[in-house]
């Protein structure tokens, strides 16, 4: 077993969030208005999905996650970029800054895995100044994220006691739970995006085991990876769009949030 700080530290997370979901940190960006004159947190931001274009707009951004390979990887990108971000590493469900201390806080398909949700809606709100503004993409339970993690479920490691389902983060009423209390306003819009790759479901699914940390570990630790191969196959093949013998296009909805801290 490779030594790593986290799961996502495996494989190439830069390289499967660039080819398959890259457009969605600059959608996220400009939803929450990111620009000149704004400090940015992008929280368990990975190798700078939503950081390096909130960068690119003009703000003054801090790049926070668990994983510090992933953001040495951010760190390098920005740096041949020729953008100035802050690196810090920092769990969604304390961060390491004080109240009111940003004026956007984001989280792209990153804070959703934290397993202490109400500890993660409490510190996004934390951080952010009254009247700023929350954002974040979180994977709906009922998209294809659902085919794609129960496919893994029988393979991943337990959860910690009380861990939420991070899908629960694409839920309408769960957002407005864990928001509402803390924010004047609350918008939430479901979106589709769609991954691409050349090779069909066959091609998709080698990409992701070569690509993505966790199902790396999983294959490691499984007694027999094979299985895996195949249920990842099997969800890649039935969540398909795309023409026979093309690419393989595979939809995932998700939903946009964005709220405004209360005074």
């Amino acid at each position: 077993m490779r030594t790593a700080t986290t799961p996502w530290a495996l494989g190439d997370y830069d390289r499967f969030a660039r080819e398959l979901f890259w457009d969605i940190g600059a959608e996220l960006a400009a939803a929450c208005g990111a620009g000149p004159g704004m400090r940015v947190l992008d929280v368990a931001a990975g190798t700078g999905n939503v950081a390096l274009r909130a960068a690119e707009a003009g703000a003054d951004v801090v790049a926070s996650d668990l994983t510090a390979e992933s953001l040495a990887t951010g760190e390098r990108r920005a740096r041949e970029a020729g953008l100035a971000l802050e690196w810090v590493v920092a769990d969604a469900q304390a961060l390491p800054f004080p109240d009111a201390s940003f004026d956007v806080v984001t989280s792209a398909f990153g804070a959703i895995f934290a397993p202490d949700h109400g500890a993660v809606a409490r510190e996004l709100l934390r951080v952010c100044r009254p009247g700023g503004t929350i954002g974040m993409a979180n994977f709906t339970p009922d998209g294809n994220a659902a085919g794609f993690f129960g496919a893994l479920l029988p393979y991943a490691p337990p959860q910690p006691p009380g861990a939420g389902n991070p899908l629960a983060w694409g839920d309408e009423a769960h957002v407005h739970d864990l928001l509402d209390p803390g924010t004047s306003s609350l918008r939430l819009t479901r979106r589709t995006y769609i991954e691409r790759r050349p090779g069909g479901p066959a091609g998709y699914a080698a990409f992701v085991t070569e690509t993505f940390g966790p199902v790396i570990a999983m294959r490691e630790a499984a007694e027999d990876p094979a299985a895996l191969d195949r249920d990842l196959l099997a969800f890649a093949a039935a969540a398909n769009t795309g023409a026979p013998g093309g690419p393989a296009e595979i939809p995932y909805e998700y939903l946009l949030v964005v709220g405004e801290p209360a005074a």
